[in-house]
């Protein structure tokens, strides 16, 4: 299993997002830019977050994108699923009714009542990938960067994207 590098882009772009001030806004080619990641592909991730209620899209010449919600509000499952889909990471396709032993017109209960072992354990160990990842949230990664970064970088992350929004 592979989450794509859309989740990154989205994970660090909503990171920077947080410092912004309530009713700015911050567009794809300044996040893309600060970051140093494809313009096209963080448009294409930033249409996805949108859709989802992750972030809103702001009219006017300064505009661009902020959150829609809350840090503390945005766990990084609701990034995941905006960017990758609410599709089961696990399919099975109930190999186990091709048995070459098996009647395929008489089928026995155990194959066609009874759900696939293998399934009830993958669709389990994502659950509780799932729960964790529910557990996580923007405000708590942002916490956990602030209190890594050095004080100067912060600063100097926080008037980066200042003067971007003061040029426009």
């Amino acid at each position: 299993m592979q989450f794509s590098i859309g989740v990154e882009y989205a994970l660090h772009c909503l990171l920077y997002m947080v410092d912004i001030p309530s009713g700015k806004s911050v567009g794809i080619k300044d996040l893309a830019t600060f970051q140093g990641v494809s313009e096209t592909y963080l448009s294409k991730v930033y249409t996805k977050l949108r859709k989802s209620g992750l972030v809103k899209s702001i009219p006017g010449v300064n505009g661009g994108y902020g959150l829609a919600r809350t840090p503390e509000n945005i766990t990084f499952w609701d990034i995941i699923e905006a960017v990758e889909g609410t599709a089961s990471i696990f399919q099975c396709a109930e190999i186990r009714q091709n048995n070459i032993l098996l009647d395929k017109d008489n089928l026995p209960d155990t194959h066609t009542k009874c759900p696939c072992l293998i399934k009830v354990v993958m669709l389990e160990a994502e659950d509780q990938m799932r729960q964790y990842l529910k557990n996580k949230t923007l405000a708590w990664l942002h916490e956990q960067v602030q209190n890594k970064l050095p004080e100067e970088h912060r600063k100097a992350t926080i008037e980066w994207f200042n003067n971007i929004r003061s040029k426009s």
